[in-house]
C-alpha cells in the first residue's frame, strides 16, 4: 500500500511539473482568447518575468484581409519609453515571427505589410532596455493561403536582374522615410521554391552609423515595403539602405528628398 501510495504521489507531482513547464512564468489574460499566446510568449519572446498587455502599443489593420499576399499593418509604440525592439508575430501563423525592428535612433513606429495565411491575432511585442515588455494585439479575419503561394516575381523574365533594388525616398521635414526592395520573399511553403528571403535590413547615415534596423522572417510581403519614422528635421539629406538576403545577396541603395527613385 504503501508503494502504491509513493508511486501515486510521484506521478503526481511529475504531472504538476510537466503542466508548470507548459505554462510561462509570468501567466496573462489574453484580450484576443488566442489558445497560442502562451507558447508565443515562451517561444518567441523567450519567457520573460516582466511581460504585461499594454494599450500603449497600438496596432492599426484592416479587421479583414482583401489581399492576404499584402496586409498592411502600423505599430505605434511611441508611447513606450526606451524602446530597444519590437517584436511582430502572428499567433496562428505557419511561421508566426514576421520580423524584429530595432528603432535606433528612429521612433518605436514602424508601417510595414505582410503575408497572412488564416484568421489570426497579430501581436507587436515591445521590449525595453530595462527588460521589460509590452504587448499590443488586433485580430484580423482572412481567407488565408497568403503564405503558401508562390511569389509573382518568377512570372517575369527579368526578376533576377531587378533582385535587390532599392525604391523609396526620404521627407526631412516630417521625419519619414519610405522604401521598397525587390525580392521574392519565399517562405518555402510553395511545393518546389526553397525559402528565399532578405534576413537583414538597415538604413545608416553616411558615417555607417545605424539610424534603422530590421530582421525579417518569411511572412514579410513579397517586395517588402517599409515606412520609418523619426524627429522632424532629424533625418541626414541622404539616407543608406544596406542589407542582405539569405542566398548572401547584398542589398545596397540611397535614399534621398525628391521624387521616388
Amino acid at each position: 500500500m504503501f508503494i502504491r501510495t509513493a508511486l501515486a504521489a510521484l506521478i503526481a507531482v511529475a504531472g504538476s511539473a510537466a503542466a508548470a513547464l507548459d505554462d510561462p512564468q509570468t501567466v496573462l489574460q489574453d484580450p484576443m482568447g488566442s489558445g497560442m499566446w502562451n507558447y508565443h510568449q515562451k517561444g518567441l519572446l523567450g519567457d520573460p518575468a516582466d511581460i504585461r498587455f499594454d494599450d500603449r502599443v497600438v496596432l492599426r489593420a484592416p479587421t479583414s484581409a482583401e489581399d492576404s499576399l499584402n496586409v498592411p499593418l502600423l505599430v505605434d509604440a511611441t508611447a513606450i519609453p526606451d524602446v530597444k525592439r519590437i517584436v511582430v508575430s502572428a499567433d496562428y501563423g505557419p511561421i508566426p515571427h514576421i520580423l524584429t525592428y530595432y528603432p535606433e535612433q528612429a521612433e518605436a513606429k514602424l508601417a510595414l505589410r505582410f503575408k497572412i495565411d488564416q484568421a489570426t491575432a497579430i501581436r507587436a511585442s515591445v521590449e525595453t532596455h530595462s527588460g521589460s515588455w509590452h504587448i499590443g494585439s488586433t485580430y484580423i479575419d482572412a481567407a488565408g493561403g497568403g503564405c503558401t503561394a508562390p511569389a509573382h516575381a518568377y512570372a517575369s523574365d527579368d526578376w533576377e536582374e531587378k533582385l535587390g533594388e532599392v525604391h523609396g525616398r526620404l521627407w526631412s521635414a516630417s521625419g519619414r522615410a519610405r522604401l521598397v526592395v525587390d525580392h521574392p520573399m519565399d517562405t518555402g511553403l510553395a511545393d518546389g521554391i526553397p525559402v528565399f528571403i532578405i534576413e537583414d535590413l538597415s538604413l545608416q547615415d553616411e558615417d555607417g552609423s545605424p539610424l534603422a534596423r530590421l530582421e525579417l522572417h518569411e511572412p514579410v510581403n513579397e517586395d517588402p515595403a517599409f515606412t520609418f519614422y523619426f524627429d522632424a528635421g532629424a533625418l541626414p539629406a541622404s539616407v543608406k539602405v544596406m542589407g542582405r538576403d539569405n542566398n548572401g545577396n547584398r542589398i545596397r541603395g540611397v535614399l534621398s528628398e525628391g521624387e521616388l527613385n
